[in-house]
């Protein structure tokens, strides 16, 4: 057996070093397989390398569950890392060291769940440590050697070693836990002082300095200004930035220009910078505005848009003073000075099979399909998917389905759709999405889809809600594009919104909706008649009234045609 895995490994190791060799850069990270039978057992036949980290581990008690069946994420710091870690501590020896901070710390380096370097992204990891804070990786290249980074404090070595009961990824550095809320960590910053005080002014300040004990509450994500970014655009002070904006005099008035800034640079939820990336529009603590987020030659930029054919130029955010974590959230930096931009309505051209529960799984995300299944009716496993009850066994699935070869999906976006299964009496009853945020304004709503009928009876007809309002017109997945040209079909509302000319991929346009709040928007696809498990959903588009409505199409990698 043991001969066999040493095969096994070294004929991995021969491929990764083969990989390495072809490739540009390399990964300095060492995958191994351990028959230890559980995470403690590891680390005491290494003695040598983790005794102290043992150590801590006993004292603080928690030995006994890594020592038992779980799954868990260990990321466990050298002999050498837990030295320099207690000289910060101004001690000696692991028992001089003050015990809730070490119960603190080792909450911090474990996770209830396995997580493999394969999850790793540039932001957060998927799943939230024992100490109630994410932990952060990213890649750093010296000299040509590519390193995993974690939380930027610790790089991580040696990944990736299976336990009986979890993996350890072994580090070079102890991290430590955020201690400060965003507010006070802005504060203890003397080059945003005159963004603290507008804080302070606003009454954002109380908010940001507040650690809500419900998760779901608690995170927030604050675009910070220097005052150099200030500077560069004219205001030395807090005494000018007020008079620039202050129209009312009083800042705490949620009606004043001041309180409008500073609500504008702050948004729900913990978004480090590759969480941002993700999501194209964010709403503010302002009432029915967004900021949009583009990524422009590796650099997160803030309002960059393009309106009438001029671009607006937006403003970066520098990537080496961002990613601060806080006991409530994160905040970033703007390399400039940037006010509340008013939008005009905006086409949304929604990808409905990018949700973040699918791209968590980089396994399966523009790779392989997968089924999100409801085995009760009280399951959710999709925040902004859900879909009504429908008690036939296997069809409480929504099945993310991508293929560049396949002819369902070789000419949708992305070359993935999402197919629904969907009827009366026994499958689901309706779906129902809620969008990215929209620009509010008048907008048509085209339901994109692949046509795919089961048999000559199948019939998939079906009534579309927004926000609750019932569109205007019926859509069926089992029914093909008719023949006609763009006009024509746009006349009776129908297009072509792939480069493919095959009228079984189809848009059908079913209403008119108006959007009072820029926010986002929940559409529901009913079923009146018919019934069948494969329904292709590709992309949804909102559209002003007053644009384009035929183009662009696009092709299977999302570029836009404008012909």
């Amino acid at each position: 057996m043991k001969r066999n895995v040493f095969i096994l490994s070294g004929l991995l190791m021969f491929m990764a070093a083969l990989f390495a060799l072809q490739s540009c850069k390399k990964t300095e990270i060492v995958e191994s397989t351990t028959n230890d039978v559980n995470i403690v057992g590891y680390l005491d036949k290494r003695a040598d390398s983790f005794s102290l980290f043992r150590q801590i581990l006993d004292r603080t008690e928690t030995s006994a569950f890594l020592n038992a069946y779980g799954a868990y994420t260990c990321f466990a710091p050298t002999n050498s890392a837990v030295t320099k870690y207690l000289a910060k501590l101004n001690v000696t020896t692991v028992e001089a060291a003050d015990l809730n901070t070490l119960k603190d710390m080792v909450r911090l380096h474990l996770l209830e769940d396995t997580v493999f370097t394969g999850s790793f992204t540039d932001g957060k990891l998927p799943v939230i440590t024992m100490f109630g804070q994410f932990l952060v990786t990213s890649v750093v290249n010296k000299s040509g050697v590519s390193s995993y980074v974690v939380n930027r404090q610790a790089t991580i070595y040696e990944s990736n070693i299976r336990t009986g009961n979890g993996i350890i990824h072994i580090i070079d550095e102890v991290m430590l836990p955020a201690t400060k809320t965003i507010a006070e960590q802005l504060a203890a910053k003397s080059e945003y002082s005159i963004f603290v005080q507008a804080l302070q002014e606003t009454g954002f300040y109380t908010r940001l300095n507040t650690v809500d004990a419900n998760l779901n509450n608690r995170w927030k994500t604050v675009i910070a200004e220097s005052n150099q970014a200030l500077a560069d655009s004219g205001i030395a002070s807090y005494a000018q930035l007020k008079a620039r904006y202050s129209q009312t005099g009083n800042p705490a008035l949620a009606n004043d220009s001041l309180n409008m800034y500073v609500a504008y640079h702050v948004t729900e939820g913990l978004k480090f910078l590759g969480d941002i990336i993700g999501t194209a529009t964010h709403e503010t603590w302002l009432p029915q505005e967004v900021i949009s987020i583009k990524l422009i030659e590796q650099q997160v930029v803030v309002n960059e848009d393009e309106f009438n054919g001029v671009i607006e130029p937006g403003i970066r955010l520098e990537r080496t003073k961002s990613d601060v974590a806080a006991t409530n959230g994160v905040w970033h930096d703007a390399k400039a000075h940037f006010m509340v931009k008013y939008r005009k309505p905006t086409a949304l051209y929604w990808d409905v099979s990018s949700f973040t529960e699918i791209m968590k799984l980089p396994a399966y995300y523009k790779r392989a399909n997968y089924n999100f299944t409801r085995p009760t009716e009280a399951d959710k496993p999709i925040k902004d998917h859900y879909w009504g009850w429908g008690p036939l066994a296997g069809t409480n699935t929504l099945s993310y389905i991508y293929s560049s070869a396949s002819s369902i999906t070789n000419y949708a976006y992305n070359n993935d759709i999402n197919m629904l299964p969907m009827g009366l009496p026994n499958r689901p009853v309706w779906w129902e999405m809620k969008t990215p945020p929209i620009v509010k304004g008048r907008y048509k709503v085209w339901v994109c889809y692949r046509q795919q009928k089961q048999s000559s009876s199948s019939n998939m007809l079906c009534q579309v809600n927004v926000n609750g309002v019932l569109m205007q017109r019926t859509m069926n997945f089992t029914e093909t594009r008719p023949a006609g040209t763009d006009a024509e079909l746009e006349a009776i509302g129908w297009k072509r919104y792939t480069e493919n000319t095959s009228n079984l991929w189809a848009s059908r346009q079913v209403g008119v909706i108006d959007f009072t709040t820029t926010q986002q928007q929940t559409i529901r696809i009913t079923p009146l008649v018919g019934t069948q498990n494969n329904n292709n959903l590709d992309m949804i588009h909102f559209i002003p009234v007053d644009e384009n409505q035929v183009l662009p199409r696009f092709k299977p990698d999302g570029t836009k045609i404008f012909l």
